[in-house]
């Protein structure tokens, strides 16, 4: 990664705006855990770190959102943690332009995921910090997402990095 405010060197390659002194505990999470732009290589590490979460093969879900990821989406916000060299956590976002009335951008987060090795040592605060710097360049300036009301670990870990209860209320109906 590039020195704090340096021009990367070769084309597409990620500018790195933070910085040691940065205004988050002193040093942003993403200073001591490498983040970095998700990939097709990523899928693989993704697919082992939801199973061992989930207990479930998820396989079409993730190949469903890898290809919204890297082929229909126009900013690509979804990333990925490491540590000695493999795929420690992953976050998948998508930035919206206007969605149920709302005319301003704002980022969803569809899932994320660490590996529980690597839990409670700064990679999921690691990724949510990388994705809101990089949002914050994109001047997106609400991020959502959904948790079910009774996974405590996530829910916890949203509340510490900021996320509060929304006025909305998300309805849900069978068909049939």
């Amino acid at each position: 990664m590039p020195a704090t405010g340096t021009t990367p060197s070769r084309a597409g390659a990620e500018i790195d705006y933070s910085s040691a002194s940065g205004d988050d505990f002193e040093a942003l999470s993403h200073d001591r855990v490498p983040v970095r732009s998700m990939t097709r290589n990523d899928l693989d590490g993704i697919l082992a770190i939801d199973r061992s979460i989930t207990g479930r093969d998820r396989t079409a879900y993730f190949k469903r959102k890898f290809a919204e990821a890297m082929d229909e989406s126009g900013v690509r916000v979804s990333l990925v943690a490491e540590r000695d060299g493999r795929v420690a956590g992953f976050i998948m976002a998508r930035v919206e332009f206007g969605e149920f009335g709302s005319l301003e951008p704002e980022a969803v987060i569809d899932t994320i995921g660490v590996v529980a090795s690597q839990g409670h040592k700064g990679v999921g605060s690691a990724l949510l910090s990388q994705l809101m710097t990089n949002l914050q360049g994109l001047r997106v300036e609400r991020v959502r997402t959904e948790v079910e009301w009774n996974h405590f670990g996530l829910l916890s870990f949203l509340d510490r990095m900021g996320f509060r209860p929304h006025r909305r209320l998300a309805l849900r109906r069978r068909v049939g």
